[in-house]
């Protein structure tokens, strides 16, 4: 059983999304229908953020070691040179 739902698109959003559906020949509705249902199908990607902070690994180096101490340095000599108004 359907229900009827009402959502507010911006003028150009509207404009193209109903060009779409007419190019692949649906209905705007089975259009908006067909998009909710590929998302809630699709599997959630998780984004595993070790990769960005594991950069700096380098089998023993200061770097891997002290990267935490040497970006809070780094930030704090940025803080230190920003002029304030």
């Amino acid at each position: 059983m359907m229900s009827r739902t009402q959502i507010t698109l911006e003028k150009e959003l509207q404009k193209q999304a109903h060009k779409r559906a007419s190019e692949i020949g649906v209905s705007f509705a089975e259009y908006v229908r067909r998009l909710v249902a590929r998302d809630l199908v699709r599997p959630e990607t998780k984004v595993d953020l070790t990769c960005v902070f594991d950069l700096g690994v380098s089998g023993g180096g200061d770097i891997a070691t002290e990267k935490d101490s040497m970006i809070g340095e780094a930030f704090a000599t940025t803080l230190a040179r920003t002029p304030r108004n």
